[in-house]
């Protein structure tokens, strides 16, 4: 009986809805009727708006999920991994390390899609001379960032195809044809276009939030079809797909409130309705909750006291402590009135929203009160409209519900904020612009103004092209920036000049530039310019370990061996276990010894060279150099003790065993010293050469 029933009702909506479409269908161009030549349309623009991505490197946490992550480069064989470990757990991979953030990370979908392409796709990197490139290690670096850029571009254009359909969907029963055809292409359209998303796209690693956007939207729409068409099993099938959404990004789980609010605003299902034909998004969040929680387990972790993953902490008297109730809050509205601004006005546009780059407010600061107003006004327009059903009102609830999940209000997300937070709820925003433009191109429409309805509409359309087009070009070009982690960070210092998290990045990334540049003069410039950003992150954040690691770095290039040791000190402080400053500071300890040995001050070179025999052990070089050192210092059984130790390590390394000898021919005994170098020769003809040609070179 309920079946029949509901077969009358999606009979009448149809009869009403055709009756609609008959009166007004000569309104717009027949362009926007055209569902396939529209489809097309948004994928094409999607590729010319990202196509100079192609041929970009990886760049920002790339590293976290794809290339320095120990499952996802393993293809197919590391996806076991990436299911049953925190997301960050191949990149750290260290216990614990990946409960740095609150509450932990399961996103594994994204990174077994991106372990799938490193199994088909991956190939050699080489340098821009075509060298085939390699790690510290000597190991053979693999990439696959064509075909990540390439699916970031399609999965983008089919969420695109899928936010049209599902309008569509939404408003042509309720609104009628013109309304629906043309609110569902401006707001894809502006959706497209949006140079806020440029993060999301142009960012491999973005992938989760569009696979988490256009997982969301297809379920909405299945469970929407299921409704019309009385068939639980398209609602079945949204489930699974809602499950997928939520496998890549649990921002996903609002559209537990987005899905009934859009059958409340455009069905006329009852509440029963609502609930049955939603139910599988329920039943999916739970199995993902269950496996997540599974996986994490339920405790979320001590609150960070790290300004880099905890926003809202200053220091008082030389200790870090949480902001006062009112600076958090009002530091919150402060960013949440900047992405409204952002979706407006999208320029100046960066990636890195960290401390200091967003300050600390307080109530005096009068954005802070004008986002408050903003928030509280919309809101309370929002709620009056759920009565009325008004469109604008479910945009509205649309924005506010997805960005509530990273708004910081309810839950932290270790940082201020991050435009890519924008790409979920900016959907609402561009569903409000197209409707506001529908309904100015149509305000003084009756039987005797056709005419000035049709330039008001082409008004209209003048007016969305230019902003389309404005959009596209500015992220046309702020996708140049993503480029490589060199030119991403060195662009956006200018807008994120206070962010020390992007100091940091800057200074390391221009240290290791530097570097690799052979002219000795330009390098320390470089090097001293790094320093100038190191220090400024320094000033921001007095405790930043990894600043203090990547000024031990700079200090160890120039060298400043001294004061590279004091900063790896300063690291080890902070943490003791922290194996990148212990390695480091042994490697400098190392090569501070090799460097005032080549400089005639034997003894600082033995001091040194002791230290980094503590800290590396029994390594070959360390223990080559020491033997070199005793043996220039006139101490030559201490030298036979090390080159005799060093033979020992590397038992067929020619070297060792010719260093040997020599040692040996110094004290005189000639038997011995011709053994080993006897035995070197033999070993390798070429080792008498290459030891005079390196005294010669020193």
């Amino acid at each position: 009986m309920s079946k029949q029933k509901s077969s009358k009702k999606s009979s009448s909506q149809k009869k009403s809805a055709s009756v609609r479409i008959q009166k007004t269908a000569d309104r717009l161009p027949s362009f926007f009727y055209n569902k396939s030549i529209v489809c097309l349309t948004i994928m094409v623009l999607s590729f010319l708006l990202y196509a100079n991505t192609l041929n970009h490197d990886y760049t920002q946490d790339d590293a976290i999920v794809i290339y320095d992550n120990m499952y996802t480069t393993q293809g197919l064989k590391g996806v076991g991994g990436l299911l049953k470990y925190d997301t960050f757990k191949g990149f750290f991979k260290v216990e614990g390390k990946d409960k740095l953030v609150s509450g932990g990370r399961y996103r594994p979908l994204t990174p077994v899609m991106f372990a799938l392409g490193w199994q088909l796709f991956s190939r050699e990197k080489k340098d821009e001379k075509g060298n085939v490139m390699k790690d510290g290690k000597g190991n053979v670096l693999y990439q696959a960032t064509f075909i990540g850029h390439l699916f970031n571009i399609i999965y983008y254009g089919l969420t695109g195809i899928v936010l049209y359909l599902l309008l569509l969907k939404l408003l042509e029963p309720r609104y009628g044809q013109d309304f629906a055809y043309f609110v569902a292409l401006v707001s894809t359209l502006l959706f497209i276009a949006h140079p806020i998303h440029a993060e999301a796209v142009a960012n491999i690693k973005g992938r989760d939030e569009i696979i988490t956007l256009l997982g969301s939207l297809a379920a909405a729409y299945f469970c929407l079809r299921a409704y019309q068409k009385d068939n639980m099993n398209s609602a079945l099938l949204g489930g699974v797909i809602f499950f997928l959404a939520l496998l890549s990004k649990e921002n996903a789980i609002t559209f537990l409130a987005v899905v009934p609010l859009m059958f409340w605003f455009f069905t006329k299902a009852s509440i029963g309705e609502i609930v049955k034909f939603s139910a599988p998004l329920l039943g999916a969040t739970i199995v993902f909750l269950t496996i997540r929680f599974s996986i994490l387990g339920l405790d979320f972790g001590a609150k960070s006291m790290e300004l880099m993953n905890n926003p809202y902490l200053k220091i008082v008297n030389n200790q870090w402590v949480d902001f006062s109730f009112g600076e958090k809050l009002a530091t919150i509205f402060y960013t949440l009135g900047m992405y409204v601004k952002l979706l407006i006005f999208p320029h100046p546009l960066t990636h890195d929203y960290y401390p200091r780059h967003v300050g600390i407010m307080t109530w005096s600061n009068w954005q802070s009160i004008l986002s408050l107003v903003l928030y509280l006004g919309i809101g309370v327009f929002a709620i009056i409209g759920l009565r009325k059903k008004d469109i604008i009102s479910f945009g509205i609830l649309f924005f506010i519900a997805t960005l509530s999940i990273v708004s910081n209000l309810f839950f932290p997300v270790g940082t201020n904020m991050s435009e890519r937070f924008m790409f979920m709820p900016s959907v609402g925003f561009c569903l409000i612009l197209a409707v506001l433009a529908y309904r100015w191109a149509f305000k003084n429409e009756d039987n005797r103004t056709k005419n000035l309805s049709s330039n008001m509409l082409g008004l209209a359309m003048a007016a969305i092209a230019v902003v389309v087009l404005l959009f596209s070009i500015k992220t046309f070009t702020r996708n140049a920036v993503w480029e490589n982690n060199y030119t991403l960070f060195t662009s956006d210092i200018k807008t994120s000049g206070n962010s020390a998290k992007l100091l940091n990045a800057v200074g390391a990334e221009m240290s290791k530039k530097a570097n690799r540049n052979p002219n000795e003069v330009v390098k320390k410039a470089e090097l001293q310019e790094a320093l100038g950003y190191l220090n400024k992150a320094i000033e921001i954040h007095p405790t930043y370990k990894n600043t203090y690691l990547q000024l031990g770095n700079v200090n160890n290039y120039l060298k400043n061996f001294d004061k590279a040791i004091e900063y790896y000190e300063q690291v080890l402080r902070y943490d003791a276990n922290d194996q990148n400053g212990t390695n480091n500071l042994g490697i400098t300890y190392r090569e501070g010894g090799k460097y005032y040995g080549e400089q005639g001050n034997v003894q600082k070179a033995i001091q040194y060279l002791t230290k980094a025999r503590e800290l590396r052990g029994d390594e070959y070089e360390v223990i080559r150099l020491l033997g070199v050192a005793n043996g220039i210092s006139g101490n030559h059984q201490k030298a036979i003790e090390y080159f005799t130790l060093a033979t020992q390590v590397e038992p067929q390394n020619a070297d060792a065993f010719w260093n040997l000898g020599n040692a040996y021919f110094y004290i005189q005994d000639q038997v011995k010293a011709d053994q080993f170098r006897n035995k070197a020769l033999q070993m390798d003809p070429e080792v008498g050469s290459r030891q005079a040609q390196r005294r010669q070179g020193n």
